[in-house]
């Protein structure tokens, strides 16, 4: 049975890519724990802030894996003489994942309080306008290119005001 999705009209070219995404975030959206912020900090600039009390430096890693920002925590309990009487914080591990769009680039990260802040800056490309040089002939599919004519000549746009 084929999948329908929003994606799969002919006027959508390229853009696989989103719907992965779109599934990578409805998976990881059911995640609790640690609670978290998103901030904007700035006019493109974000921060990420999680509730990690009791992780210390040593035990948090942070990576950006295939557009998506990861944080682990992992807490080794190692000191077996304790005897609690009730236990109420969790020294439990955690994976928490964050997609990313193209363009997205973490600038750093520290940790405060208790409190991870993940620093992420957009970079927000100049728009780019290119003409087409439309030439004579066709390019037939699955013939020898190397015989078939220049069909295609990309140049951008330059304007008086850009030289």
């Amino acid at each position: 049975m084929a999948r329908v999705t929003g994606f799969n009209s002919p006027l959508f070219l390229g853009f696989d890519h989103l719907e992965q995404m779109l599934d990578r975030v409805s998976k990881t959206s059911a995640e609790g724990y640690p609670p978290y912020n998103i901030e904007q900090t700035g006019e493109y600039k974000l921060q990420i802030t999680l509730a990690v009390a009791g992780f210390t430096m040593d035990n948090l890693q942070v990576t950006v894996e295939d557009n998506q920002l990861v944080v682990r925590g992992r807490i080794q309990d190692d000191n077996s003489e304790r005897v609690f009487l009730h236990r109420g914080i969790a020294a439990r591990q955690f994976h928490r994942s964050f997609v990313l769009a193209e363009g997205i680039e973490i600038t750093g990260a520290s940790l405060d309080n208790g409190l991870l802040h993940i620093d992420l800056k957009q970079h927000i490309p100049d728009p780019e306008v290119r003409t087409i040089k439309i030439s004579k002939g066709r390019k037939s599919p699955g013939k020898d290119t190397a015989q078939a004519p220049q069909a295609i000549d990309i140049t951008p746009d330059t304007t008086p005001d850009q030289e």
